[in-house]
This record gives C-alpha cells, sequence and structure tokens, in this order.
C-alpha cells in the first residue's frame, strides 16, 4: 500500500493520557509523527473529537488533536498545530 503521509510515522509503545474537560483516560501511542498519532484506548467510545495526548513521560509534551478515524481500539489523530513547522507565507 502506497504511503500517503507527509511525515513518516515512528513505531513506538509509550504511555499516555486523553485529557478533556477535566477528565483523563489512560491510552498508548502505537505510532507518532510530526502531524499525528495513533493511539490504542480500552473504550474509543469515551474519546472526544478534540482533546490533549499528554505523554506520560514526559508531561510537558502535549498535542492539541482531533480524531481522524476509529477502527475498534485504535484511533488515529491528527495533531492541530504541527510541531516546530514554519508557516508559509501566503501567495501574492
Amino acid at each position: 500500500m502506497e504511503e500517503k503521509r507527509k511525515y513518516p510515522r515512528t513505531e513506538i509503545d509509550e504511555p499516555a493520557y486523553v485529557s478533556s474537560g477535566g477528565s483523563v483516560m489512560p491510552c498508548v501511542v502505537r505510532n507518532i509523527s510530526r502531524e499525528g498519532a495513533a493511539i490504542d484506548v480500552d473504550n474509543p467510545t469515551f474519546v472526544p473529537q478534540h482533546f490533549r495526548l499528554v505523554m506520560a513521560k514526559d508531561p510537558s509534551i502535549v498535542h492539541e488533536c482531533r480524531v481522524t478515524w476509529i477502527q475498534k481500539n485504535r484511533i488515529g489523530l491528527t495533531f492541530m498545530k504541527i510541531a516546530d513547522a514554519v508557516a508559509e507565507p501566503p501567495p501574492s
């Protein structure tokens, strides 16, 4: 299958948290890139469409996310702000 992502994903297995509106749910980040990630959760029904992904090993790493797809207990995420991205100037 042809890879269509702009940035390749790195396979990882790191604990993290889905954080939204004062509630926190544990998850596991299975892969990550500059523009998104895939996480596993116990019950995707309780994951909101927009939330913060907080890395457990370093809570200073927080990604604003939106859900892109759900397959069983795996959720594909798109980061709302791409890390270290340089904005392109608008066309003249």
